[in-house]
């Protein structure tokens, strides 16, 4: 016997194999160590190929789930809005309220008629195809004679000064209303009249027309929408802005829970405030210019575009208003008091009066031709009265709803239209239901459903759909016509891909230096001065181009929201206060906000030369004019049809099973 032996490894020990075992094992034929751990090696690798993709797909659903998770709360925060939102208006809440009711109060009655098309948008894919809105007056003779006089403000109801303090602050702590200026608020609290509401009475039914403004004075409110309460109103509490600014269906209940007390200011008579202040302020300086030798005698639409460049300043006694050597851009027209003009004299240390300048004197007059140094001192005399100035700041501003209404704007236009980049009309029809229009044929499509597929346009794309527009406006413009609707559901796109600009029933003929006051447009596109009611002119369009090249670059406007009030609070609050995204490289960007100046003005493309203007900027550089005009130009956006009619461009709408009742007014009598 051979003893065996201990072969020690690690912290134990085996004997070692004996004798007969090792020779019995030599004559057996064994497999190769290197042959049986091969096939392990090869298994271990599928199964860390496996492990690797399941935790692939682990990620990968963690990612979704994580995404999912962020829309779900996006889609929360949207219903919070569309429900709660009433919060943002409601900081003149009484102190008494709790914290946790002040943020559920009520912007849902202020959301516009689109949340009432809801479910046929969504069927129609046009989930976000947006809605225009209109201030039209129910009844055409108004619509045809809008003069002030068919509305009286000057019936104003008497209020203690705690009234006015209270409905002043409510006003003031609603981030709409206290954009208004001082006069139109003291014009609004004076003209606002009283109702009581007993307990259970509705103020607001959802679904109903509104027409008032309301605040709050004494009492309980709550809100309600589809049959589930909202949250509650106290006293301070301003709502139904919207309803003053156009015609609008209340998407929310109010009803009084006890009894209350509340001022109401309907639209007319807001709408009125507004208008006739501008309008006053418009003569008084128009008759003040005529009165000015330098500028008596220009034409009446160049003195109206001055008195858009015009800007109130005011100067205390001795204040210098401009001094010698300095760099003059500003030319002044004294409005009230004197000022004293003096000039450096060799022999003197101090300057030498050279003359007094009064009411209706001006300077600095050359400052509107070239750029220079001022030759004087300028300085307020030593006068008892506070003097002011009106300034225009920058030279080169100075120029050397009904159906039925839609029907008749949009007839009126297209009819007396031969642009290439206008949808033609051809004839009119009726029947005792039905108004038929013979349009051109687009087979193109609609621009929007083009960008909506291809969520955003690349620059050259959106340049060529901008320049079909700039040739339609400066056709429209030229006819003195103001279009007021612009966004990329009104462009259709004809069988060679160009830009056509089609519906114009909010597109309104003002002529060369006017204006007009009809709330109209669509809210992500609509100009500030619409919004305030201030007037608008031609620079609404300017503006409106500008959202639209943010939108074809993008995928959407710049200024959005669940509530058409937040567009508006946003629209009022600039275009400088967006930030720009990167896609959107400094040439756009650069056209983007000087189109959207909030001064009408100061916009490119309403200046002294016009349309010429934008199609001069950088942006445009190298862009074929004249062979966009000839239709020699390629278009990015062109699309194969396999016949005159092929309408497969279009989306597909399912018929409308409401059958309308007969109609017989005879409004179209003369149509």
């Amino acid at each position: 016997m051979v003893p065996s032996h201990s072969l020690i490894m690690g912290n134990g020990s085996i004997k070692a194999p004996r004798l007969e075992e090792t020779c019995l094992a030599s004559g057996i034929k064994e497999t190769p160590v290197w042959e049986s751990v091969e096939p392990l090696k090869i298994r271990i690798a599928h199964l860390e190929e496996e492990l690797a993709r399941r935790d692939q797909e682990l990620r990968a659903q963690e990612r979704r789930l994580q995404s999912l998770q962020r829309e779900l709360e996006a889609k929360v925060s949207q219903i919070d809005k569309l429900q709660d939102a009433i919060g943002y208006n409601n900081v003149g809440r009484s102190p008494q309220a709790p914290v946790r009711h002040s943020r559920r109060l009520l912007s849902v009655i202020n959301q516009g008629s689109t949340r009432f098309h809801r479910v046929a948008v969504e069927v129609h894919r046009r989930l976000k195809a947006k809605e225009g809105v209109s201030a039209e007056p129910t009844s055409r003779h108004f619509c045809h004679d809008h003069r002030v006089h068919h509305i009286s403000t000057e019936r104003w109801i008497r209020k203690d000064s705690g009234t006015k303090k209270l409905i002043n602050e409510a006003i003031m702590n609603n981030d709409f209303l206290k954009k208004l200026e001082p006069q139109h608020t003291r014009e609004m609290v004076d003209c606002m009249y009283e109702k009581i509401y007993a307990a259970e009475q509705m103020v607001i039914q959802e679904g109903e027309p509104g027409n008032y403004l309301y605040v709050l004075a004494e009492g309980l409110l709550e809100v309600i929408q589809t049959g589930k309460l909202l949250g509650q109103m106290r006293p301070g509490t301003a709502f139904g802005e919207l309803a003053i600014l156009y015609n609008c269906k209340r998407t929310a209940t109010v009803k009084a829970v006890t009894q209350s007390h509340i001022w109401a200011l309907d639209r007319q008579t807001f709408q009125t405030i507004m208008m006739r202040s501008t309008q006053a302020r418009h003569e008084e300086y128009f008759s003040f210019l005529r009165s000015v030798s330098l500028l008596k005698d220009l034409p009446e639409e160049k003195l109206a575009k001055i008195i858009d460049c015009l800007e109130i300043e005011y100067f205390d006694k001795g204040e210098y208003i401009i001094r010698e050597g300095e760099e003059g851009n500003t030319f002044f027209i004294i409005a009230k008091g004197e000022v004293l003009v003096t000039q450096t004299t060799e022999g003197f240390s101090d300057p030498q009066e050279i003359k007094t300048l009064g009411v209706g004197d001006y300077f600095g007059e050359k400052a509107l031709i070239r750029r220079g140094c001022g030759r004087w001192n300028v300085k307020l005399k030593n006068s008892e009265d506070t003097a002011f100035a009106l300034k225009c700041i920058k030279k080169k501003h100075i120029v050397d709803t009904r159906q039925q209404e839609h029907i008749y704007s949009e007839k009126d236009i297209l009819q007396q239209t031969n642009s290439n980049f206008i949808v033609r009309l051809f004839r009119t029809f009726r029947d005792d239901k039905y108004v038929y229009m013979l349009l051109e044929v687009c087979l193109g499509g609609e621009l929007w459903s083009v960008l909506r597929d291809m969520s955003c346009f690349d620059e050259p794309t959106a340049r060529f759909c901008t320049g079909c527009v700039l040739e339609a406006f400066d056709y429209l413009h030229g006819k003195g016509i103001v279009y007021r609707d612009l966004k990329p559901e009104n462009l259709l796109l004809d069988r060679e891909g160009y830009v056509k600009m089609t519906d114009f029933g909010f597109a309104k003929k003002i002529g060369l230096g006017k204006k007009t006051w009809t709330f109209c447009g669509t809210p992500e596109y609509v100009a500030p001065e619409v919004i305030m009611n201030k007037g608008h002119d031609f620079g609404a369009d300017c503006w409106s181009l500008g959202i639209l090249i943010f939108e074809l670059l993008i995928g959407s406007p710049p200024f959005t929201g669940s509530d058409p009030i937040r567009i508006y609070t946003m629209v009022l609050h600039g275009i400088e206060k967006v930030d720009f995204p990167k896609r959107i490289s400094k040439r756009p960007e650069d056209l983007i906000r000087r189109l959207c100046k909030l001064n009408p003005a100061e916009r490119l493309g309403n200046k002294k030369n016009g349309i010429t203007d934008i199609k001069k900027h950088k942006w445009f550089q190298g862009f074929n004019w004249e062979g966009l005009r000839r239709w020699k130009l390629m278009s990015p956006l062109r699309r194969e049809l396999k016949g005159p009619l092929d309408h497969s461009h279009f989306d597909m709408f399912p018929p409308e099973l409401e059958e309308p009742p007969d109609e017989f007014s005879g409004w179209d009598k003369d149509f």
